[in-house]
């Protein structure tokens, strides 16, 4: 196991299930103290599985140390997210220096229904969308930038996604399919991946690496399996690459790897690193950089420099 995050103290939004959940465990594993967060009981969506009770569960059979469990509402313009961040030091005696912002309003769809219709959208729920996808992230990475500045170096990566991309045209060959234009979310995902870019370049001078992740296929998530329907097994992507992707940009050089907007694959193959397990106790004998798939080597993504 490589132990990169020793000494590191992590937040790790929208971590009771999916993508920030396994995360969370890989930094756990990797040896850094883990805030996980997600909403409380009244607000959370029962009808996906998940639970933060499980992400420690998780966490503990990685032989990570027992995060800190951090329920709140990010999607609440009321709530300061400035409580999150002293919650952390007080119960790690450090300033967080990773903040993965994984949480998002679900998709205008899930449960298997269709999107909602860009001429059907209620304002409530497009506000609702930029609340919790930007503004969210973007406060609680305002809140930890003073603690990264006084440890002399931090890392905030945001998990975007292919729909930030524009969609093909609709007279393209599958330019109409069953996701629409989800024109929300990816509306809010291309914002996150400009804002990375931007605030990396007001960051670099503090050591501060700021980047944007997507997968580069769909992975399997409870959220994912509602909505991808079915699709043939080798278009999905193996969690554990798009975590080793993950921790490649919470680890990595400021100076260096940094202003990123990248897809999962790509990224592992340009940087050759090797793939372990969601623990990180041993390799990933699945999906390792050179394997000929041909996805990573394809520059799918915007390089940032």
């Amino acid at each position: 196991m490589p132990r990169s995050c020793v000494g590191r103290v992590a937040i790790v939004t929208g971590s009771s299930r999916g993508i920030g959940q396994a995360i969370a465990c890989r930094l756990a594993g990797e040896g850094a103290k883990v805030a996980v967060l997600g909403r409380p009981g009244a607000s959370r969506n029962t009808e996906l599985a998940g639970t933060l009770d499980e992400t420690v569960a998780m966490i503990r059979a990685a032989g990570g140390e027992d995060p800190l469990v951090v329920t709140a509402d990010i999607g609440d313009p009321a709530f300061d997210k400035g409580v999150i961040v002293a919650q952390v030091r007080e119960a790690f005696g450090a300033a967080p220096d990773i903040l993965v912002n994984v949480a998002a309003a679900p998709r205008e769809f899930g449960g298997g229904n269709p999107p909602i219709p860009f001429a059907d959208t209620p304002r409530e729920w497009f506000f609702r969308s930029v609340e919790i996808n930007v503004w969210a992230a973007w406060d609680l990475a305002k809140a930890v930038i003073p603690g990264m500045r006084e440890r002399g170096a931090g890392w905030i990566l945001t998990i975007s996604s292919f729909q930030a991309a524009p969609r093909p045209r609709p007279t393209d060959e599958g330019g109409a399919n069953r996701l629409g234009g989800a024109c929300i979310y990816g509306g809010t995902k291309a914002f996150l991946d400009r804002m990375t870019t931007g605030a990396a370049q007001e960051l670099y001078a503090d050591n501060i690496a700021i980047n944007s992740l997507a997968p580069t296929g769909p992975v399997w998530t409870p959220l994912s399996a509602t909505v991808t329907g079915d699709l043939p097994a080798e278009v999905w992507e193996p969690m554990e690459t798009m975590v080793e992707a993950a921790v490649a940009l919470c680890t990595g050089d400021p100076k260096e790897l940094t202003s990123r907007v990248v897809y999962s694959l790509p990224l592992l193959a340009e940087l050759n690193r090797p793939v372990y397990s969601l623990d990180g106790r041993e390799i990933f004998a699945a999906w390792q950089p050179g394997n000929g798939d041909p996805r990573a080597e394809t520059e799918v993504y915007l390089s940032g420099h």
